[in-house]
């Protein structure tokens, strides 16, 4: 049954698709969920990219998961690519994740003292990452980037940070700029609220740049505590950096006594246990990572060396506290996901099964001569209406396509398929994604391209 519906859905089949627009999904409850919501918080969500703004219709508001599929308030099932922005590798509501939970939960929530899982969770982790050799547990990535920055100038006794255009670290201050005119400047800020005087200690350069790099430690030399990088940049769009270039930033730095910080928040554990830092043999000096060691609970850490992590309180002078840090039921979920992980095998078929899925479709696009590319790497993908063969830097993304992928949205939606409100949003498979998953998504796909080149 399998290969018959392997091959009706095939990207090479040559039969006609459906170019007439689905029927808009009910909304109903949601819409009424959202107007009340909006009475209570500012744009009614907790965070902005769910409030639809960048597509069409009101926010889904998210009843229930199980695996890989969603429902909404008013009953609609979706195949979902979101997976709560990446932590969800092992899929909704995974077993072995929920008991483990609730296994914990039984003994209490929160005591803001240690526990044993807090060992547990920090020795699964250290014992299979040779990039780190210590780490600090906090409660979610933006508060993991913080830390670290905060460790870097510490360590450093430097006051400068340098970050690159197109790169998202959270909305800590310092970080919430964007890049000025010129080849190297210092941010301007992208958020009300963030003082020029913390933005002044930004440094702001385009990606895949080494000139801008070198003129900056030119003309900053001996100020700049720390360089800060998504190694895989996956908040705007998926900008694969060639190794030869996270290579020349390591290189760079270990020349001016600067620190390289791998933001991976987004990445570890995601394409492999050891995250991009194992992926390209690359040692960063400080590493952040967040979503995915909660197994859907708020979690983040940032780990280093001994002698680094040394340097924070109550060892070192660079304080850093939080009461539901290492709180034991997201470390239940850390271990519980972790586990699953490690085994033999998780990694090779996972990013399998996304290369399989992204290239089926590219493979259809390309024979249709649509301007349409796929980006992927692991289990991670983006879908990007360009025909450029590599988009290495913010500035390379075609604004204007955006309004392809908000039809495009609305299309996939009405057939079932959930991916992120926006188009600078990348996508997750996750192990629970089936094989009759991941078909009927192509065919969805392939429906709402033609849709969006074709129809009318």
């Amino acid at each position: 049954m399998l290969d018959s519906i392997k091959k009706m859905f095939s990207g090479e089949a040559n039969e006609p698709v459906n170019t007439t627009g689905k029927p808009d999904i009910s909304r109903e409850k949601s819409a009424e969920l959202y107007a009340k919501a909006k009475t209570y918080f500012p744009g009614g969500v907790n965070s902005p990219v769910r409030a639809f703004k960048s597509v069409y219709g009101t926010p889904l508001f998210i009843q229930k998961g199980d695996g890989s599929h969603i429902w909404d308030a008013d009953g609609n099932e979706f195949i979902d690519y979101c997976c709560s922005w990446g932590p969800l590798i092992l899929g909704h509501n995974n077993t072995k994740v929920r008991e483990k939970v609730i296994e914990v939960m039984q003994n209490g929530m929160s005591f803001g003292a240690p526990t044993a899982l807090e060992n547990e969770l920090a020795e699964l982790i250290l014992k299979n990452n040779k990039f780190i050799e210590k780490l600090r547990f906090v409660s979610s990535g933006t508060e993991a980037v913080m830390s670290a920055i905060r460790l870097a100038r510490g360590y450093t006794k430097r006051d400068k940070i340098l970050k690159f255009e197109g790169c998202y670290h959270g909305h800590t201050d310092a970080l919430l700029v964007k890049a000025g005119s010129g080849l190297v400047t210092f941010g301007e800020t992208s958020s009300a609220g963030v003082p020029k005087a913390f933005v002044d200690e930004t440094i702001v350069v385009s990606l895949n740049d080494k000139e801008a790099l070198t003129l900056a430690f030119n003309e900053f030399k001996d100020q700049i505590a720390a360089i800060i990088i998504e190694p895989i940049p996956a908040n705007n769009g998926l900008l694969l950096q060639e190794k030869e270039y996270l290579q020349f930033l390591r290189d760079i730095c270990t020349q001016n006594g600067t620190l390289l910080i791998f933001d991976e928040v987004i990445s570890g554990f995601r394409v492999g246990f050891e995250g991009a830092a194992g992926y390209y043999q690359i040692k960063p000096d400080i590493i952040t990572y967040g979503k995915i060691i909660g197994g859907g609970l708020p979690v983040g850490c940032y780990g280093a060396s001994a002698e680094i992590m040394g340097n924070v309180s109550p060892d070192g002078g660079v304080y850093q506290a939080g009461t539901l840090s290492g709180n034991p039921v997201a470390m239940a979920a850390g271990i519980a996901q972790l586990t699953e992980l490690l085994r033999m095998g998780f990694y090779r078929d996972l990013n399998n099964k996304r290369e399989e899925f992204t290239e089926a479709i590219q493979r259809f696009a390309t024979a249709r001569n649509y301007k349409f590319k796929v980006f992927g790497i692991g289990s991670i993908f983006w879908f990007a209406f360009t025909d450029k063969e590599y988009i290495r830097k913010a500035e390379d993304i075609d604004a204007a396509s955006m309004e392809k992928f908000k039809k495009f949205h609305r299309e996939l939606i009405n057939r079932g398929i959930y991916l992120g409100p926006s188009g600078y949003e990348v996508g997750f498979i996750s192990s629970a994604h089936t094989k009759i998953d991941l078909e009927k998504t192509k065919r969805a796909i392939f429906d709402s391209l033609d849709l969006v080149f074709n129809g009318k």
